[in-house]
């Protein structure tokens, strides 16, 4: 059921949370195998959906002590077609477990929503290739391989899909056309390297304002992800019309640089009370920075930390 797909309550105001490093957490933490860092495998089997269910239940309960609603994303990073191929599922089976996927946080939605606090169900598109090296599609061919997935998040019931961890100005381009061609609500997420820039070069301004010439402004909001603070604090100037655009977070816990946590054998955890005060700097400097989550090396501890940082006091008793 869309339930908000015509009405994103994340987009009138207040603070929502989101999970953290979903993979990290599951390999490093829980000891589970995800071959090619795929978590949606897990959908195909009972126990595997308790560990996700276990997973996510973590920072639902994190949002329901501090009063916030809630975005949740499917575990659908790897699945579309070229990382699916290589887990052994075609396409019939890829749509299945990507509109399965809502129908799966659906049941999570049902047992925490209450009046207040809303849950708003995204379905989580990945780059085609890695998140930390540079694609080279344009943005046609972007739009024609991601419609498949978007595709199946609509028949699924998702209120809306969020493309993560993007780091090709024409890839987010085809995500966000393909979105509003099948009428989903589409959010954006870039990743930066440590000069807070994207791979090839650009700048987030860059970026997210060729984006939205080149759609229309299609893309609900702008998100960055999958770096940390310090790596994208210096890109962002108050006061500039394009941060407008950046409606949250979801930073790595690590200080590391995307070469370094790729040679990484460990979970580098970082220190969760510093990574909460830097989202609390960012919201102070960017309010309509109120999507707060984590990826990389992040847990519940974190999102606790950026919650115990950012919620003012009366949101605790809400």
């Amino acid at each position: 059921m869309a339930k908000y797909r015509h009405d994103l309550p994340q987009r009138r105001g207040g603070t929502f949370l989101t999970d953290g490093g979903m993979e990290t957490t599951l390999i490093f933490q829980e000891g589970i195998d995800l071959p090619h860092f795929a978590a949606f495998v897990l959908l195909d089997r009972p126990e595997g959906r308790q560990q996700l269910k276990r997973y996510y239940d973590s920072y639902l309960a994190v949002a329901r002590d501090h009063g916030l609603g809630f975005v949740l994303d499917s575990p659908t990073w790897r699945a579309n077609p070229d990382w699916g191929a290589k887990l052994g599922y075609d396409a019939p089976a890829l749509r299945a477990i990507n509109a399965g996927s809502i129908a799966f946080l659906e049941e999570l939605r049902a047992g925490w929503e209450r009046p207040g606090a809303p849950c708003v169900i995204s379905g989580a598109i990945g780059p085609r290739g890695d998140g930390y090296k540079s694609g080279n599609m344009t943005a046609r061919e972007a739009e024609a391989y991601h419609r498949a997935q978007i595709a199946a998040f609509v028949e699924g019931g998702a209120d809306m899909v969020t493309g993560y961890t993007l780091n090709t100005v024409n890839e987010a381009i085809g995500i966000a056309r393909a979105a509003r061609a099948l009428r989903i609500p589409a959010a954006i997420s870039f990743t930066v390297e440590t000069d807070g820039r994207l791979v090839n070069g650009e700048t987030l301004r860059e970026a997210i304002e060729a984006v939205d010439r080149e759609t229309g402004g299609a893309p609900e909001y702008f998100l960055i992800n999958c770096a940390h603070p310090s790596h994208f604090e210096n890109a962002l100037k108050a006061g500039e019309a394009w941060t407008q655009r950046i409606h949250g977070v979801r930073a790595n816990a690590s200080t590391k640089s995307h070469a370094e946590l790729d040679e990484s054998e460990t979970l580098d955890s970082g220190d969760p009370s510093d990574l909460g005060r830097r989202y609390r700097q960012l919201r102070g400097d960017f309010p309509m920075m109120r999507l707060l989550g984590g990826c990389c090396g992040t847990d519940h501890r974190h999102a606790r930390a950026i919650c115990e940082a950012c919620v003012p006091p009366r949101a605790l008793s809400a």
